[in-house]
């Protein structure tokens, strides 16, 4: 897997590509967590739950499908719980930006150098998949096994292979919507 800061910044970053309104903030959080949320399935290992199962790690929490009903259900909440002033943004647009905060995970995690692949279309298929460009270090289970030399080398893979890439497109949004924005002059 890649790590919780590598799924966070991507998640993140989503959230400020598809709402860049500084307003949407909490959005932009949430599409971090929503990026993040697929390792939750780390839990089985407690309960003896095999990695290649359905329910094991990379299975079916990593799946498309469960970033459909992630954003469904997210969604969802964001328009029970909306208040305020501030305008929220269309369903829509939201259901688009979970789906691909909680798609991202199961991406980035078929970029690493290690486990059993991802089960992208589980519950319908078992297989799992890995993408023929894997630069990303995979990273260890547990905050203890992640301190040391080979949390630093999964850090230094992530910052080249996913902070510098999300830091170029927000550069090139923030430049877009610069030279895109009608100059008025005083």
């Amino acid at each position: 897997m890649a790590s919780i800061f590598g799924h966070c910044v991507l998640g993140a970053t989503l959230g400020k590509l598809l709402l860049p309104e500084r307003h949407h903030w909490p959005y932009w959080v949430l599409a971090a967590a929503c990026a993040f949320l697929p390792d939750a399935d780390v839990i089985g290992f407690k309960f003896h739950v095999a990695y290649g199962s359905l329910w094991g790690h990379r299975g079916l929490s990593h799946s498309l499908l469960a970033a459909g009903m992630v954003a469904f259900v997210g969604t969802g909440l964001c328009q029970l719980l909306r208040r305020g002033p501030t305008p929220s943004p269309a369903p829509k647009r939201l259901w688009l930006l979970l789906f691909l905060a909680t798609a991202s995970h199961g991406v980035l995690d078929a970029m690493t150098t290690g486990g059993l692949g991802v089960a992208f279309y589980s519950p319908f298929q078992s297989e799992r998949y890995f993408f023929g460009f894997r630069p990303i270090a995979v990273s260890p289970i547990g905050v203890k096994n992640f301190l040391g030399e080979w949390g630093v080398r999964v850090l230094r893979s992530e910052v080249q292979w996913v902070l510098l890439p999300c830091l170029m497109a927000l550069l090139a949004q923030k430049l877009l919507r610069r030279f895109a924005t009608p100059q008025i002059a005083s």
